[in-house]
């Protein structure tokens, strides 16, 4: 799951594989430009070429400015677009020798542009001798890093977990569970109430990855950490392993009626009206659209957000995190040292600080004068006790399983299909030739 974040999916924001890769990825919630258009002054044959995400544009646009604060001469022509036309765009730019000097980058593999397939092409410049290399953590750096070179520029990670009207909670009297026995009870308190339990838009193809991969960190990486690496190996499958626990417990929340009637009829946008208005409880949502939770709410302080539990024990809880798009350093830039310059700057604690909170994330390293979210707080001390998992689609080897589950679970859904069917189809499109 990959995605910078919208504030409208469903509307040009997102392609098919987009979401959790640009971090998330994981959605850049707001009207996006139909087209790539330039956004910054000072451009001219000497500038810095930047393109970007369009949910990348306050960020990068923020830094730049911070920039040539302190250097005046440095000059920059920034382009910005939405997800789908920017990584055509930019591949083709790419292949044609014409590339950016600065350019979107999405983390891990999978994608036509991410950091692993255009570093196996030859088409990044490496990064490892900037300092900020040395801090990512080490269970992050399969996103960042090829063959053992750094060459992905991102502040950090979204994670994922539910999104709940804290005064629905209260009215009915549970706090947030923190095991899965836990849950089931809050969600039958909730529904005996007359409130949706859990709010569910799976008519957004996106959303409906997002529970599976709240449930798989517990129910595959806590048991077998190497999990990813045996699938690349083809020593493990999709069928056979803990993804068909984390679907079955997706298809237990159906069965019980505790999502909303028809959930692939039912859009991002619905599930998120359906929570900030208090007629759901919760969403499980990435915590890059918290944002967008909250601008639909009466009252912002009304949500939360806390790890959804996959397992019966909640000192073993076990979280999804996945590094949010970020930015590479053309191979043939013809300013590659201004290049490197300014993204070692954006690599400095306070500016990775600054590009975490526009996109509600959580920076890669923390210092002194760190401000996370305050909802996020309890996601904290799983994520530096080593029990976040990246987002299960940064490192699969083609971009065609992301879909298969997408369908997968709409089918499910749906009637059309069992686990062991949808996790077939995983496995056939894992399978095939990148």
């Amino acid at each position: 799951m990959t995605k910078g974040f919208p504030d409208r999916p469903g509307r040009g924001a997102f392609d098919r594989r987009g979401f959790l890769r640009t971090g998330g990825s994981l959605a850049a919630l707001a009207a996006l430009p139909p087209a790539l258009t330039a956004c910054s002054s000072k451009s001219g044959s000497g500038a810095l070429r930047v393109v970007g995400v369009a949910d990348q544009q306050r960020p990068l646009e923020e830094l730049i400015g911070r920039y040539r604060a302190s250097r005046p001469d440095a000059r920059f022509s920034t382009s910005f677009a939405p997800t789908d036309q920017v990584q055509t765009l930019v591949r083709t730019r790419l292949a044609g020798g014409n590339a950016p000097d600065v350019h979107v980058l999405y983390p891990g593999s999978g994608s036509a542009m991410s950091m692993a397939e255009l570093a196996r092409a030859g088409l990044l410049t490496d990064l490892s001798t900037q300092p900020w290399t040395d801090e990512v953590p080490e269970s992050f750096r399969a996103a960042y890093r090829h063959e053992g070179r750094t060459y992905l520029y991102s502040a950090g990670s979204s994670v994922i977990g539910a999104v709940h009207n804290k005064r629905v909670f209260a009215g009915a009297g549970v706090e947030p569970p923190r095991t899965w026995s836990e849950l089931l009870d809050v969600c039958a308190r909730l529904k005996a109430r007359g409130v949706v339990p859990i709010a569910l838009g799976a008519q957004t193809p996106w959303v409906t990855q997002l529970i599976t991969y709240a449930l798989v960190p517990n129910a595959v990486h806590a048991k077998n950490p190497r999990f990813d690496a045996d699938m690349a190996a083809g020593r493990a499958r999709f069928r056979g392993s803990g993804w068909a626990d984390a679907l079955g417990r997706y298809r237990e929340l159906q069965r019980r009626g505790f999502f909303n009637a028809d959930p692939n009829g039912t859009t991002y946008e619905q599930q998120t009206a359906m929570v900030a208005s208090g007629r759901a409880a919760m969403a499980v949502q990435v915590s890059a659209v918290l944002g967008a939770f909250r601008r639909a709410a009466r009252e912002p302080d009304d949500l939360g957000m806390f790890p959804f539990p996959g397992g019966d024990d909640a000192a073993d809880q076990w979280i999804p995190a996945g590094i949010v798009v970020g930015l590479g350093i053309s191979a043939h830039s013809r300013r590659a040292s201004s290049a490197k310059a300014f993204v070692e700057f954006l690599g400095r604690q306070e500016n990775v600080d600054r590009w975490a909170r526009s996109v509600a994330a959580i920076p890669f390293t923390r210092g002194p004068s760190t401000r996370v979210d305050p909802v996020l707080k309890d996601f904290l001390p799983l994520m530096d006790g080593g029990r976040a998992v990246p987002f299960m689609d940064q490192g699969w080897p083609n971009a065609e399983v992301q879909p298969a589950h997408f369908a997968a679970v709409q089918d499910l859904l749906a009637g059309k299909t069992d686990v062991d069917g949808a996790l077939r189809r995983m496995d056939e499109a894992y399978g095939k030739t990148p």
